[in-house]
């Protein structure tokens, strides 16, 4: 028959150890409720794909205890979960990261200690916790670069050649706008375009120059268009010749 009285020999210990580690730490005994023990959120969660990992994947957690501290960081105490003294020792991961962001970091493995919760405490400074944090920090790195936004496809103003100038669609951006009116392009309201005159070509390469390198302070890339033929400045480029026909009867 099962013995009702809860053993708190573990949530003592884990009592203590909170004491004697660095910072601010409460702590939470989990104790065996006969069999009905939900202890998987708790299990789940530890960080370690090694001793203590091995020791969870072969025996029933029935009481356990949660450490944690002021800033979220969480240890998960238990029995050695077989034949064995002390108690295992285990970072628990973060709740809050998401899975991917755990990718490529190495678990902070967790530590088996003596009976003894002061160099237990000891233990856990100088060994366990070090490991969680250079984890941990790995994990908060990538989760952020996860969230950022992705970089979308750069804006872009297109310079294109018409006859012996240069056109610009007006642009919506009113800085973009001072940028080509400063390097001497023209608005023709009836084509609703920029133009920069070919008069003067090494004016015109000046001003095209200078005008890039504005927008590139803008973070706008630059496109000149050079088409293969070019068409006079308001005119429309002649379409090429279809092919002749041979014979109105075709064959199948």
């Amino acid at each position: 028959m099962h013995d009702p009285t809860p053993d708190t020999s573990l949530g003592s210990f884990a009592a203590v150890l909170a004491g004697e580690l660095p910072g601010a730490w409460t702590s939470t005994y989990h104790p065996d409720r006969g069999g009905n023990n939900d202890h998987c959120a708790l299990t789940d969660a530890v960080w370690d794909m090694n001793d203590v990992a091995d020791a969870l994947a072969k025996h029933t957690v029935d009481h356990c205890a949660e450490l944690q501290r002021h800033d979220g960081t969480r240890l998960f105490v238990a029995d050695p979960l077989g034949h064995g003294e002390g108690y295992l020792i285990a970072a628990m991961a973060p709740s809050d990261a998401p899975a991917e962001a755990f990718r490529g970091v190495r678990e902070p493995d967790g530590i088996t200690v003596d009976a003894d919760p002061f160099s237990a405490a000891e233990s856990i400074t100088f060994d366990l916790l070090p490991r969680y944090y250079v984890a941990v920090h790995q994990v908060r790195a990538n989760a952020a670069r996860l969230a950022a936004p992705q970089p979308g496809e750069p804006e872009q103003v297109v310079m294109t050649w018409a006859g012996e100038a240069i056109v610009v669609d007006k642009p919506v951006r009113a800085d973009v706008t001072k940028a080509l009116t400063d390097h001497s392009f023209v608005f023709t309201p009836d084509r609703n375009v920029f133009v920069l005159s070919g008069d003067d070509t090494a004016h015109q390469a000046a001003s095209v120059r200078a005008a890039g390198e504005r927008l590139s302070e803008l973070g706008i890339d630059t496109v000149l268009r050079h088409p293969q033929t070019r068409p006079a400045l308001g005119t429309t480029p002649a379409a090429p010749p279809g092919p002749s026909v041979a014979s109105p009867h075709r064959g199948r």
